[in-house]
């Protein structure tokens, strides 16, 4: 999945005549503010509520304490009928959202016995014999109502006072986009008169920039008025998301026809039709191949093992990761002997060859420590080596520094192994 970060841009163009609802997002958690965990809320949240008809006017991260919490609500209150607010419902003393939502709004809790019931069927247990922090998950708001959750404990809570309705998700990502699907939309439906999901078709790109797609499709497809566009990005990777009001065989044949033509123009930077992650197509691509993928990296840091090995499956097609502070370190640790890295014609290509050596890969991926050309330009030495023995090698510029380039760098060359594991999977076919 590609990094959830604040810097994710949202930009939409809207066929209907009727103001969207305004929203503010209230993030909960210290851990955001020291940097331990990125947002990936307001991310979710502005990427799935928008083409129903919401729109995310500002979002704020808060430490977990009542005052802080509240300071937050009556900006976002002050500014949006509807506020999100997102964490702090769990079972420990650090879980104060639930309070701190009552005492803003003046609205009590209790506990709902349906919630008391389903509390104990889940622990298999009487509501008597309940432990005190998990009852009082089961208080909701008297005036309002709850959210369930199927994957968690923490049932979401909607306040619904006279001047906005503030609703409270769970922190945890899993529960809390199941619930937003299938609890809170219909909410939103209800009270708020949104759309309910109509036909969506979500293109993940790699490689172009957002107003070279834009363009392009100006240029060469042009849309009917009636299908609402938003996009995200991320250095060097773009989501393009069509969606139509309803979902009826006709729309469907609408937007696959879109989806030919987006091809035909635009096809061999499209790596995924769904939310897969770049990292998970290419684990996906070794895998329908039955072949592995060795790493020997310098200039990259690291961050290629550090993004294919946290996807589902990298423990089957991930053969080795090899990490080093120069090209010098890494041939010792690889084991290259002095004679055959003196007449190497590339270390990168002689680091590929010895990791796939070392883990018997079919793929190896090798990236040289970083150096400037004459003009003063960085850049980076990048290997692939293929299941035939062949080595191919590539500069590749670096046009940032600190983190943000070593994460384009891990997507540019991911998207290059990306594209070279197509056409041999072509090839074989």
């Amino acid at each position: 999945m590609y990094l959830c970060t604040c810097a994710f841009m949202l930009l939409c163009t809207w066929a209907s005549a009727s103001e969207p609802t305004n929203y503010m997002i209230v993030v909960t958690g210290g851990e955001l503010l020291s940097g331990v965990y990125a947002d990936g809320h307001t991310h979710f949240l502005t990427r799935t509520l928008r083409p129903l008809g919401l729109q995310c006017i500002g979002s704020m991260s808060v430490d977990d304490n009542e005052v802080d919490m509240k300071e937050a609500l009556r900006f976002a209150t002050g500014k949006a009928p509807l506020v999100i607010v997102t964490g702090g419902l769990g079972p420990t003393d650090n879980d104060i959202t639930r309070q701190a939502l009552s005492g803003y709004t003046g609205i009590t809790l209790k506990e709902h016995p349906d919630v008391l019931k389903e509390m104990g069927r889940r622990f298999r247990t009487s509501p008597e014999k309940l432990r005190v922090n998990l009852r009082r998950q089961t208080r909701v708001p008297v005036r309002g109502t709850y959210l369930k959750n199927s994957n968690g404990t923490a049932v979401g809570l909607i306040f619904e006072s006279a001047d906005a309705v503030i609703v409270a998700l769970p922190g945890p990502p899993r529960e809390l986009q199941a619930m937003v699907h299938d609890e809170l939309v219909p909410y939103l439906s209800r009270r708020f008169g949104t759309r309910l999901p109509g036909r969506s078709l979500t293109l993940r790109f790699v490689g172009l920039g957002q107003s070279q797609i834009d363009q392009t499709l100006k240029d060469h497809i042009p849309l009917a008025p009636d299908i609402a566009i938003s996009s995200q990005f991320e250095g060097r990777r773009v989501d393009f998301t069509f969606t139509l009001s309803h979902d009826t065989p006709q729309d469907r044949v609408r937007l696959d026809e879109l989806k030919q033509k987006i091809v035909a123009h635009l096809g061999d930077s499209i790596y995924a039709e769904d939310e897969t992650s770049l990292e998970e197509h290419i684990i996906r691509g070794l895998e329908e191949r039955s072949a592995t993928l060795a790493l020997a990296e310098v200039g990259s840091g690291g961050s290629l093992a550090a993004a294919l090995s946290g996807t589902g499956g990298a423990q089957r097609v991930l053969a080795g990761a090899y990490i080093a502070g120069t090209d010098e370190k890494l041939r010792r640790l690889l084991g290259v002997s002095d004679d055959d890295w003196s007449k190497s014609a590339s270390h990168a290509e002689r680091l590929a060859a010895a990791a796939a050596d070392a883990t018997e890969s079919q793929w190896a991926i090798a990236v040289g420590q970083r150096y400037r050309n004459e003009s003063g330009a960085n850049y980076v030495t990048v290997a692939f080596r293929s299941p035939d023995g062949r080595t191919e090698t590539l500069q590749v510029r670096l046009r940032s520094s600190g983190e943000l380039a070593r994460r384009n760098l891990s997507t540019q060359i991911e998207d290059l192994f990306r594209r070279r594991l197509s056409l041999g999977l072509l090839a074989e076919k």
